[in-house]
């Protein structure tokens, strides 16, 4: 029990893009895997509050003019565009049921990676953090660049949680989620992440 306990004090829960743009029917970035893992997100993130496991909510949010995106989705930030993930806009806040609460952190991307060009690293490092859980969307972009970007820098231990992510078909997600056990990545159910001896 102690040994578990102690694995819990340094790990973090990511939560990647749970947001209305993204999750949504009819958002203009919609994930069409994304809504039916909500359920499963809220639950990860009750399982990893009650361990005690601190919980960073990675989001996007733009700049409304479009400057800070990604070239090939700039034309989204034109005029009488939608702007997806708008800094401030409703389509940015996370969807029902996924609370940003006292102690939890959030962090702000602009690309694929939480890490990149972000001071994710730095904040786990210093807060003592070595092994990671992510859950969110989508499994081809955010997730999978992460969950890279974790390895390279030598996490402990990176964990996906299988049903708690997602793609536009579950076919793309299969398929990342192999290409990444083949890089030692764990990708438990939300079931057995959940078990006391997980």
């Amino acid at each position: 029990m102690a040994a578990t306990e102690s694995k819990w004090k340094s790990t973090a829960l990511l939560v990647i893009d749970m947001q209305k743009d993204f999750i949504l029917p009819g958002a203009p970035m919609v994930v069409k895997g994304g809504e039916a893992i909500v359920p499963n997100v809220i639950k990860a993130v009750d399982v990893a509050r009650s361990r005690g496991i601190p919980i960073i909510w990675v989001v996007r949010e733009h700049d409304p003019l479009g400057r800070d995106v990604e070239l090939f989705r700039r034309h989204l930030y034109t005029t009488d565009k939608p702007k997806p993930t708008s800094k401030g806009s409703v389509g940015a806040e996370l969807v029902n049921g996924l609370v940003i609460k006292d102690g939890d952190y959030k962090l702000v991307k602009t690309r694929f990676s939480a890490f990149f060009n972000t001071h994710l690293h730095s904040y786990l490092q210093g807060t003592g953090i070595n092994n990671l859980v992510i859950t969110g969307v989508q499994t081809p972009n955010c997730i999978r660049q992460t969950v890279f970007d974790a390895v390279a820098l030598d996490y402990q231990t990176v964990t996906v949680v299988f049903d708690a992510t997602a793609a536009a078909t579950h076919d793309i997600h299969i398929a990342n989620i192999f290409d990444m056990t083949n890089v030692g990545v764990k990708t438990p159910s939300l079931e057995e992440w959940s078990k006391p001896d997980s």
